[in-house]
């Protein structure tokens, strides 16, 4: 295990019940980087989400945070270094954004909540830095898939941690939503610190806005590294069954994949 990651897991076993979704895995998190966890469907890339946030306990093995094992620490200790969102996370019918972001704080206060003003002051920040401050009195479900996405990280944000776990942020909205939620996670990194994991289906939008890939396949690590150079012709064959043309990304200088056909069926006829 790396001693000077936020994250790291050693010969980590996880599953539900019976089933074993990820088996012996052994990886670290880079500090203050956006990492992107990519992968086919199946592979354990949301499971293995959730058990870095202690949301699913691990079978064998274990995780680190900043050194210290995961499944020893108090659940608010966990809360005030590290925020998840999940994917399609819900929430009380007419719950207004601010009310929403609120509950952010929880894991900085005490037995008796208490509005406090570095409390007033964190919501205050959450909202600004998300853009939603103009709709702090909105009802949630009034909102449109990417102001909901953007209000849910603000919630993440007013817990205050340094890392910041996001599992599918751009499933089901549209490219320019999904544009907004990519461009603030990287405005999080690159403003104030914040080590990012994102769960990710789309390859052109983990290699783009990433620093790190981690490919998973199988429930194994297939390549860990920067993004840049993860993105091979043999990862796409070995662990997306595609054939691909991979070109420059004029932007970036990254890769940028074309997929144009299938080197394994991917669904019995």
């Amino acid at each position: 295990m790396n001693p000077d990651a936020p994250l790291s897991t050693d010969h980590l076993r996880l599953g539900y019940g019976q089933s074993v979704i990820v088996s012996d895995m052994n990886l670290s998190i880079a500090g203050g980087k956006v990492t992107s966890i990519i992968g086919p469907n199946g592979c354990g890339k949301s499971t293995l989400l959730r058990a870095l946030a202690r949301l699913l306990p691990a079978q064998n093995g274990h995780i680190e945070l900043y050194g210290q094992a995961l499944h020893t620490l108090p659940s608010r200790a966990i809360a005030q270094k590290l925020a998840i969102l999940p994917q399609g996370p819900s929430a009380p019918e007419g719950l207004s954004v601010e009310e929403l972001v609120w509950f952010g704080r929880h894991p900085h206060q005490g037995r008796f909540p208490v509005q406090r003003e570095e409390d007033r002051a964190a919501v205050a920040w959450a909202l600004d830095q998300t853009g939603m401050r103009v709709f702090a009195g909105r009802p949630l479900d009034s909102l449109s898939g990417g102001q909901r996405q953007r209000a849910w990280i603000a919630m993440s944000l007013a817990q205050q941690t340094d890392i910041l776990l996001l599992d599918e942020p751009t499933t089901y909205l549209d490219p320019s939503h999904q544009l907004e939620v990519l461009q603030l996670a990287g405005r999080l990194n690159r403003d104030q610190g914040k080590t990012v994991v994102m769960v990710l289906h789309d390859l052109n939008q983990a290699v783009r806005y990433s620093d790190e890939i981690i490919a998973l396949k199988g429930g194994e690590v297939y390549a860990q590294g920067p993004a840049d150079e993860v993105l091979t012709h043999e990862l796409l064959a070995d662990v997306f069954g595609l054939r691909g043309h991979l070109l420059t990304d004029p932007d970036t200088g990254k890769p940028h994949v074309i997929p144009y056909a299938l080197t394994r069926t991917v669904f019995s006829r």
